[in-house]
This record gives C-alpha cells, sequence and structure tokens, in this order.
C-alpha cells in the first residue's frame, strides 16, 4: 500500500507541475461557474418578478437543464486530457522500464496512477460543493441530501471515466492518441445500449454496457444497487485490463493469450452487469425530500396487497399511430414506464403480442389505399426489421382476447394469479403513457373491489355512454381520456328500478330526472337509501316537481324558478359561476382554493336545506352574495333581461349550489351530494375553456367522486409540498455572486497556480 500511496503522490505532483491539470481546474471552475450563477441569477430574476416558485433546489439543480446535469455532460471533455499522459508519459519516456526493474507489481503501479485521479476527482467534487455550499446560503430550507446524491453520481462518472482513460493510456505511448482513444470508447459506451435492441438477450447485455444516464437517477436523488455496481464493474473492468496490459508488455505475452484474458475479464463483467441488473437483485435509497423517485405511500400499499405473481401483456396492433413506442427496439423504455412498481414487485412479468388489424385512428391503412392488410403488414415488417412470423393476425388474436372495445389499440392486459385481470391503457395526450395514478388504480381493481357507479335510467335522465353536450361519458367511459373515472378505478353501469339495486352498487347517479317515479320504484330507491347507498343527484330548471320528491328526505328543495347572475362578460343571465366555500378544501382536496376554484352551471336552480333530518348538511359551493337572484318570472333569456322583482320574493343573495350530506349508519358514513345543475359535469362542460374565465368542472368531478367512494378512488398520489419556495438574494446579491463566482473563482486558481510555478522555478 506504501508504493501504492508514493506512486499516486508522485503522479500528483506530476499533474500539478503541470499547466495540463491547472488548465483543466480553472477551465472546469469557469464553465461550472457560468452554468450555476446562470441559474441561480434566472431563478432570483424570477422571484424579483413575482412568478411562482417551487421546488428551487431541484429546479436548480436536477431538472433537465439543472446544475448537476449540465456538469455531467462535460466531465467528457476533461477527464480524456487528465488521463492521456498517465501511462503513456511512462512509455514514451522510457521510465516505465525503471517500474519494471523496481520491485513493485502491475497492480501498484496501476492502482497508484489510478488513486491519484481519483484524488483529482474529488477537487473536481470540491469545486462543484462550492457552489452547494453558495446554493444552500441562498435558498431557504436547502434539499441537501437531494445534491449530494446527485454529486457522488458525478464522483463516480468520474472514477469511470479515469479508469477507461487510464486503460487507453496504457496502450499507446502517444498522448493525442490516448485522449482520442479515450473520447472513442466513451462514444463507444454510450452509443452502445442502441445495438442489438431487438433481441432479448443482446439487448440487456448492450443497455446495460451503455454509459449513457447512468448518473440521472443520483441527479435525481435516487441511489440504486444497479447503477452502483455498474461504476464499480466498469472501473474493475478497465484496472484490470491495464493490468494485464502491463503485464503483456513486462512478459511479453503471446496475442492469443493476451486477447484470451481480456475476454474472460469482459465476460466477467458482463455476467456480474446481468446479474446485478435483474430486478430481484437491486436495492434503493431515495435520498430526495419528497421521494421523487419513488411511487407514493399509497401505491405502495397497493402493491404490498398483490401477493403472488402478475403478467402485464402489451397488445400492440402495428396499424395503431403509436404503435413504434412498443417495438423491441424501444422495450427498455417501455418497460422503464414500470420500473418504480417493479421496485417493490420484482414478479412482474412483462410480455408483447404483436398483431395487425385495421384501427378506427388514422393509420396505415389510410396512408397505403389498394394495398392488403397482410401486405403492408409485411411492408412494416421489413422496413422495421421485425419478424413477420411472430405478428398475429386479428382472428389469432380474437381467439386469445376481445380487443374490439378497445378500438384496437395498444392496449396492456394487467393479470393476477387469482384471475382477476384488468386493461391498461393509452392515452390521447402528450404524455401518452399511463402515469402513477392510472396504473395504481389498475392495479388496486387487482387487489380489491373498487366502487361501482350506477346510472339511473328509465325516466329520461343522463346517460355516460353518448358524445353530446348533455351526457357523461367525458368523465365517465371515455376509455382514451387520462382523467376518465373508468381510468381512476371506477365501473359504470346503467340500472332501472324496475327491479331492487343489485348490493354491489355503491354510488347511484339521478340526473336531470323527467318523469316521475311510481310507487313500486320509490320503494326500491327508499331500500336503496335505507342500506346506506351514496348518492349523487343532479337538479335543473323545470325539473323541481319530479325530483323534489327526491330529496325531500333529506332536508332539501329545489325551488321554482332559475338562478341568473349579473356579469360584465358576454354570458347569458342564467349562466352562473359558483366558487368553493371555506370547507370545501378540506371536504376533497381536489377542491382547495378557495375563491379560485370556480365552477359553472348554465342553467341552475335554487336550493334549499334544513339541518333536523338527521344529515350534516355542507354546502360546497356558492354563488356571489351581491350579483345572483332566483328569477321567477323571465324565461327567455336570450332577447330578454331579467330584473329584481323583490315584490314577489326576489332577491340578491348567495344560493349553495353544491350541497354534501353525510350521515352515520352504524360504523360508516353514508355520503349524498346534491347540485343545482346536472349541465356542470356534462361533455359540454367539463372539457370547455373560455377566455378570461378559468374553471374546474373536471376537479368538482374528481373530488364528488373520491368522496363518494370513501377515498378509494381515484388514488391518492400527492406527495408533500417541496418548502423551498425562496431565495434569500436579491438581484444585486445575484450580480455579485456571479462576479465572485465565474470571475473571481477561476482567477484566484490562476494567481494559485502562478504562484507554484514562479516558486517551482526560483527553486
Amino acid at each position: 500500500m506504501k508504493l501504492t500511496f508514493r506512486i499516486a503522490l508522485t503522479e500528483l505532483q506530476t499533474l500539478f507541475y503541470s499547466p495540463v491539470a491547472w488548465l483543466i481546474l480553472i477551465l472546469f471552475t469557469f464553465q461550472t461557474a457560468s452554468a450555476f450563477t446562470s441559474t441561480l441569477v434566472g431563478n432570483v430574476r424570477s422571484q424579483e418578478l413575482n412568478y411562482l416558485l417551487g421546488d428551487i433546489t431541484y429546479n436548480m439543480f436536477s431538472s433537465m437543464f439543472g446544475f448537476l446535469r449540465r456538469v455531467q455532460n462535460i466531465l467528457y471533455l476533461y477527464l480524456p486530457l487528465l488521463t492521456m499522459g498517465l501511462m503513456s508519459r511512462e512509455l514514451n519516456s522510457g521510465s516505465i522500464k525503471l517500474l519494471y526493474s523496481s520491485p513493485v507489481k502491475n497492480s501498484q503501479i496501476i492502482l497508484g496512477k489510478y488513486l491519484a485521479i481519483l484524488l483529482f476527482g474529488l477537487l473536481l467534487m470540491v469545486i462543484v460543493g462550492v457552489y452547494v455550499v453558495w446554493a444552500s446560503c441562498s435558498i431557504a430550507h436547502f434539499d441537501l441530501s437531494l445534491v449530494l446524491t446527485g454529486i457522488l453520481g458525478l464522483y463516480l462518472i468520474v472514477c469511470a471515466y479515469g479508469a477507461i482513460g487510464l486503460f487507453m493510456s496504457s496502450l499507446t505511448s502517444y498522448q493525442v492518441v490516448a485522449a482520442i482513444s479515450t473520447l472513442a470508447m466513451l462514444a463507444v459506451l454510450n452509443f452502445i445500449g442502441r445495438v442489438g435492441q431487438s433481441y432479448d438477450f443482446v439487448r440487456e447485455l448492450t443497455y446495460w454496457l451503455s454509459i449513457k444516464g447512468r448518473a440521472d437517477t443520483f441527479v435525481e436523488g435516487l441511489i440504486c444497487s444497479e447503477d452502483v455496481l455498474y461504476f464499480l464493474i466498469v472501473v474493475g473492468l478497465f484496472l484490470l485490463l491495464a493490468i494485464l496490459r502491463l503485464k503483456a508488455i513486462r512478459q511479453k505475452a503471446g496475442w492469443k493469450m493476451s486477447i484470451g484474458k481480456y475476454a474472460g475479464v469482459v465476460v466477467l463483467a458482463l455476467i456480474l452487469g446481468y446479474v446485478s441488473s435483474r430486478p430481484a437483485t437491486k436495492f434503493f435509497y431515495d435520498a430526495s425530500r419528497t421521494k421523487r423517485g419513488t411511487i407514493t405511500e399509497a401505491s405502495q400499499e397497493i402493491v404490498r396487497q398483490l401477493k403472488g405473481n402478475m403478467t402485464i401483456t402489451t397488445y400492440v396492433n402495428l396499424f395503431d399511430p403509436n404503435f413504434y413506442s412498443h417495438l423491441p427496439v424501444r422495450r427498455k423504455y417501455d418497460l422503464g414506464k414500470f420500473g418504480k412498481f417493479i421496485r417493490f414487485k420484482p414478479e412482474i412479468k412483462m410480455k408483447y403480442v404483436y398483431y395487425y388489424a385495421h384501427a378506427k385512428q388514422l393509420g396505415l391503412m389510410d396512408y397505403n389505399p389498394g394495398l392488403s392488410e397482410r401486405e403492408i403488414m409485411e411492408k412494416l415488417c421489413l422496413t422495421y426489421h421485425l419478424d413477420t412470423s411472430r405478428i398475429k393476425t386479428l382472428q389469432e388474436i380474437e381467439q386469445e382476447i376481445d380487443l374490439a372495445p378497445e378500438d384496437y389499440r395498444v392496449v396492456r392486459l394487467v393479470e393476477h394469479e387469482n384471475g382477476q385481470k384488468t386493461f391498461l391503457r393509452m392515452f390521447n395526450d402528450n404524455e401518452y403513457y399511463p402515469s402513477e395514478a392510472e396504473i395504481s388504480a389498475a392495479f388496486k381493481r387487482l387487489a380489491m373491489t373498487l366502487p361501482t357507479v350506477a346510472f339511473l335510467q328509465g325516466h329520461g335522465e343522463r346517460d355516460f355512454d353518448r358524445v353530446g353536450d348533455r351526457s357523461y361519458r367525458q368523465f365517465a367511459m371515455s376509455k382514451f381520456f387520462r382523467y376518465s373515472l373508468i381510468n381512476q378505478g371506477f365501473d359504470f353501469r346503467e340500472v332501472t328500478l324496475e327491479q331492487d339495486i343489485p348490493e354491489e352498487i355503491n354510488i347511484l347517479v339521478i340526473a336531470d330526472m323527467r318523469t316521475a317515479l311510481n310507487k313500486e320504484e320509490k320503494v326500491r330507491l327508499d331500500a336503496y337509501v335505507a342500506r346506506g347507498g351514496n348518492l349523487f343527484i343532479l337538479g335543473e330548471p323545470r325539473r323541481q316537481e319530479v325530483m323534489n320528491p327526491l330529496i325531500a328526505p333529506f332536508g332539501v328543495q329545489f325551488m321554482p324558478g332559475q338562478l341568473v347572475q349579473r356579469t360584465d362578460q358576454d354570458f347569458l343571465p342564467n349562466f352562473i359561476v359558483s366558487k368553493a366555500t371555506p370547507v370545501a378544501g378540506q371536504f376533497s382536496y381536489y377542491m382547495g382554493g378557495g375563491d379560485h376554484f370556480q365552477v359553472t352551471m348554465p342553467t341552475a336552480v335554487e336550493m334549499t336545506y334544513e339541518t333536523d333530518r338527521g344529515f350534516e348538511v355542507t354546502p360546497l359551493l356558492v354563488t356571489s352574495v351581491d350579483t345572483t337572484w332566483n328569477e321567477l318570472e323571465t324565461t327567455n333569456f336570450v332577447d330578454e333581461v331579467p330584473t329584481v322583482n323583490t315584490t314577489i320574493g326576489e332577491c340578491v343573495k348567495e344560493f349553495p349550489t353544491l350541497l354534501a350530506l353525510s350521515k352515520d349508519m352504524g360504523g360508516r358514513q353514508q355520503k349524498i351530494i346534491i347540485a343545482a345543475d346536472a349541465d356542470c359535469i356534462g361533455n359540454g362542460e367539463v372539457g370547455q375553456r373560455r377566455p378570461g374565465l378559468e374553471t374546474y368542472n373536471y376537479n368538482l368531478v374528481m373530488g364528488a367522486f373520491h368522496w363518494l367512494s370513501d377515498n378509494e378512488a381515484p388514488v391518492d398520489i400527492r406527495r408533500p409540498v417541496p418548502p423551498d419556495t425562496r431565495l434569500n438574494l436579491k438581484m444585486p446579491g445575484a450580480k455579485t455572486s456571479r462576479t465572485i463566482l465565474k470571475w473571481c473563482f477561476p482567477l484566484c486558481l490562476l494567481g494559485l497556480y502562478l504562484f507554484v510555478w514562479i516558486r517551482r522555478r526560483g527553486r
């Protein structure tokens, strides 16, 4: 060990007596200071302009354009320059012969020189640490553990680059050739992850070999054993290769024996890498404050309930416009979407089935008129190098599963060993893939019985399977809309009161009933209420007489007339904008925001309520207190302007438009929501966007059903709000920081170098 340390010390002295190491330090300092101060000044400027800032530590250091990622992207520029002379200089000057003649082992030579690189790498990290200290003094509630984990990732990159550069330096006596060879090897390791991705076993090896993005998880605050072992294996691999290279030179071994030894070391590294990349062998530690690299506790609990094996089969229609995202060449990226879940359930098996069928979306069939489906499939397979024998026909697929209800789009079938199964869909938005919320909802279906929502039919009520403005399809059954409740854990069905409401119904929706119930139907509805069933009742003008008998037992009544509202915008008078009450945010986190939470109601009725019927009544939405009244006379709001007629009881005041009722039913709560308007959650409103009017009708849907389902669905995947929302700097301080770090810091290093150089010359 003493010899190893002596070699390391000698190498460090050689480095710092040459201008190369100092040039690297000065350039690295200037470049990193520029990156850090530009980010710092940008955030301070945003704060000065009163923009809302949040999670500042992550945004400054770990985001896509964060400081640590920018440092990560420039390290390859410096390490080849640093390592190019480690062995090349010895080979070129002949001093290697002195080492060979001394009682020093090949391993001591390599480890000593590598130790010098590690120490120099620590010096680079100290420079990065200066910015971290500066940021910790500038950011309130700085997330230190997140940044330190990122620095660990950067240092591991330095270690890997150093080992690679040391080996390449041992291959030639020319330093420039060594530097270029190191860059070439780094390029190979960056791009090798794209090689052989169409073949399962080759994909695993080449993807593991790729160094590209290996530090990304560290920068995100997540330490994964696979990535740590990757860097250790790569370092060990290239150090062993360097030792074998010196041994071959020293002993003048034959090229066949040398190649055999090199191959053995590489194969051993690949085996270790393959084993370490298996899901069951991985270990994780999330150092970030909000555990952003880990699924939420709610999702973890769902996964814990899923005992036994699971299989996720992806059915890929080659005629789907998004088929490319699921081809074998994209397999690793596709599998990565489940990485956070596989971490907690490594026994999840992923399967892929490819077929071709005419999809309802615009696609290959439309762009290739005159060709048969088989001819288009063969043309596509030729283009993407796919094996046609592995592509199934529609007839073959239909023997396994019926995909017609899914419009023959790319879809995943999630199956549990207990026989439960459900679909997990892709969506018509920029994100495309299901997020944690949708995956957790699908898994939860397999773990437990989720709420079933029934829509009452038979009396002209609103339905959930039509696309018109008055229907509820968008929030309920739109399969390819991410936030549709069917993708958030709910099941839907229609029921009538010709027979008893089934026991599995948890929530009954009665919207805009047009004709009254008969006696037998009323008895069946009362029986559902008596057993504690939850209700969502939505009224409409001119339906008061029909619907009041339904809500009278709860102490609520729809009053004659229609709510109108004065407005300076170009809306009809009966277009109502309601705002959330202060208690609404406690009722559901979907409805937080106070006065900013607004819901539009194109036609609403006045509601009155009593509190002596055994229910706790909570108004969740109310109208403006000084612009709204119940209009009893005007009915033509297009041609007539309503006015307040106090003589017939019209008065301007605040009106509740959404009520939440709850009642204890022997250990559980019966929950009822009554709305003054049925259009507010219809297709025409939940997706409506009006300039100058920010509304949250869809949040109302999510909040209502989340409460009615006893918070079972949608799955709550909220994380703690990061507290680092303020910077302790003003613009003058930020500019001073830029001057000190970007100019003074590198100049100090330059001055130190000149001091060392002058003193050495004086000696």
